[in-house]
Parts: structure tokens; sequence; C-alpha cells
């Protein structure tokens, strides 16, 4: 792979000032959104994304004459994200249950760059962006090779030409153009929707939102009530419940597989709401989208749980996707004591009785 200090390609070629000149603190600090954005996408997980962007500041850093940074920054980060997705693709074949991107929790930054040369985001461009940091979006990259899903990104997500995203992977145009063209069929069995390029989606993505918005508060509604009709109302026929513990939480905190269908998702839920733990709900942004904070109680010493996020389709939620896994979840703050909570849940479930 072409290092972008010495390519000829247009990107990086581009990218030169005259020699001695270095960036200053304040341009790095502008250009870490960017590379956290190109890297999270490509990787799903907020702590290698962290760390390869540590790694292509300290590069731009000590690079002189460096001319289009934001070109230079995003080449040497989605380089560096290849090369860990391909050694993250083997430990994610070992990995125990089902594999989820690690969550981001919050809104998405409004002035997030998305191109070294786009206009700034519009409102309706600015929605489409979060959909793209969706935990359904990042699942359903999973599904490509990692130079499919950075030729992908760099496309249709990030709006560079295939000849710019080309330069950035190291390769050519027409190879490029191939791979996000695979890359786009791949997807589109999955979801239909999911690999067009924003400007060709339906603009209703405020009103998605905002059904996503009354869902959520439904669902929370349900929740509190413990009964299966409730969620009856809101699931999909084929909706889909997914639990990301990664083996490292206690046994009966996670589904081992995926669980699929309206009842028997309903059911899922109803009885894990029955069991009357010291748990509360927070709402929050998840990935961009509405969605929830298992948080516990203060007499189980409160943190974080995990986190569930919802996929709206029609207007009915069509798939939940809770990560627990604790590694998954630093990045968020405190967490929960699990072996605490079990402790409780095995002294007080006798004393409680069925809702």
């Amino acid at each position: 792979m072409t290092d972008p200090e010495t390519s000829q390609d247009g990107d990086t070629a581009d990218a030169r000032r005259p020699r001695g000149a270095r960036l200053d603190g304040a341009t790095l600090d502008r250009l870490r959104p960017l590379a956290f954005s190109v890297a999270y996408r490509m990787l799903g997980s907020v702590a290698e994304a962290e760390d390869v962007v540590q790694e292509a500041l300290l590069r731009l850093s000590q690079t002189e004459g460096v001319r289009n940074p934001d070109a230079f920054v995003t080449t040497v980060t989605t380089r560096i994200a290849i090369d860990v997705l391909r050694s993250a693709r083997v430990r994610r074949e070992s990995y125990v249950g089902e594999w989820l991107p690690e969550p981001l929790v919050g809104p998405v930054q409004a002035n997030l760059p998305v191109a070294m040369a786009s206009a700034p985001l519009d409102a309706a461009a600015h929605a489409e962006l979060a959909d793209d940091l969706s935990t359904a979006f990042l699942v359903l990259l999973e599904r490509l090779t990692p130079t499919e899903r950075a030729a992908f990104l760099l496309h249709d997500v990030l709006g560079y030409s295939h000849a710019e995203a080309a330069g950035v992977i190291g390769t050519s145009e027409v190879a490029a153009r191939q791979l996000a063209s695979r890359a786009r069929r791949r997807i589109s069995r999955e979801r239909d929707d999911a690999a067009r390029p924003a400007s060709a989606r339906p603009a209703s993505a405020h009103a998605d939102r905002a059904r996503a918005e009354e869902l959520v508060t439904r669902f929370l509604a349900a929740c509190e009530e413990g009964a299966v009709d409730p969620f009856l109302e809101l699931l999909a026929e084929d909706v889909v419940f997914t639990g990301d513990g990664g083996g490292k939480v206690p046994p009966g905190f996670s589904i081992a597989r995926p669980v699929s269908g309206r009842d028997t998702v309903a059911r899922l839920l109803a009885v894990f709401m029955r069991r009357g733990a010291p748990i509360h709900f927070e709402r929050a942004l998840v990935g961009g989208e509405p969605g929830l904070l298992i948080v516990a109680d203060d007499v189980i010493g409160g943190g974080l749980i995990g986190t569930w996020s919802f996929e709206v389709v029609d207007g009915q939620v069509a798939g939940i996707r809770g990560v627990i896994n604790p590694e998954k979840l630093r990045h968020l703050g405190p967490q929960a004591d699990l072996e605490r909570l079990r402790e409780w849940l095995m002294t007080n479930r006798p004393h409680r009785g069925a809702r």
C-alpha cells in the first residue's frame, strides 16, 4: 500500500506545502472529528477508532509541508483502519455470541466534516449523517471486506469521487468503482435503500425520527407495564432482538443468539421486565437514533448496564440491538457491577411476584 507521504496520486500529491511548515494544534483539533468519523464507520469500535485517530494525527503532525490536511488525514486514517479491520476480522470470528458495534451515545456533531471539499451540511444531510452512524447501518457494513467498506464509505457516504477514493485506498479508479459497486449490491440484499447516496433516499428523515421518538416513548410505557400485549403493538411481525454480551457478563444477562418474531420478542421483553431488577431507562441518542440506556439504580451502586438501539421500518420496531458487553461500554462512563446485580436478583426474586 502506497504511503501518503510519497504517493503521486491526485489526493495526496496535492496535499503538500513548501517543505518546513507543520500544522499547529488548532488544525489537528479541527481534523480529529473528521478522522474519527472515518475510523468509526470503518471499524464500528470507539476504542479502535480512537487509536487509529491518534496514530493518524501523530503522522500528520510529524509530516512537513502538508498542503491539504483534510485529504492527508482521511487517507492515513482509512489506510490504518483497513489494516486494523483485517486483523479485527480474525478476532471477531471467535467472538462469543453476536458482534455488534460499540455504541455512540449523544448527538451527532453538527459541524462534522464529511468530505475534504464538501459544502456545509444542511438539515437533511445532517439527518442522513446520523443514519450512517446508526447501529443498523454499521451492522450492514460488517458484510463487506475492508477494501469494499472503505470504497463504499468514501464514495457513497463521505462524497469522494471514485478517483479520489482510489487515491486514498491505494488502487485504480476502476478497482475503486468496482469495490463500491460490489459493496452496494451486497448491502442492498439486506436493505434496499441502505446503500443509496443521501440524495437518492426518500426525504422523510424528519418524519422517521419523529416516529422513532414516539415508538421509544411507547416502548418505555410498555416496559413499565411489563406485559406482552403493549410490546406486540410496537413490533414488526419479523422483528429481531440481538444481544451482545461478548461472553463478558453473568449467565442470563444476554441472549446467545438473535431472537426473531413478534410474539417471541414481546414475551422475551415482558419476562425481562417482570424480573423486577433495580434498573431504570434513560432516553438517549444511540448511534444518532432514538434509543435507551439501561442504568442500575443506586441500591446496587448505579452505573450503566447497556444500551438499546432501535431500527424503525414502516412505523414499527423492526430491530432491537442491545449491547451489554462491558468492554464496549467503557467510553460511556461508569458501569454497573453486574455481579452485584445478579446477587440482588438471586436474593430478591423469591419475594417478588409476577406483575
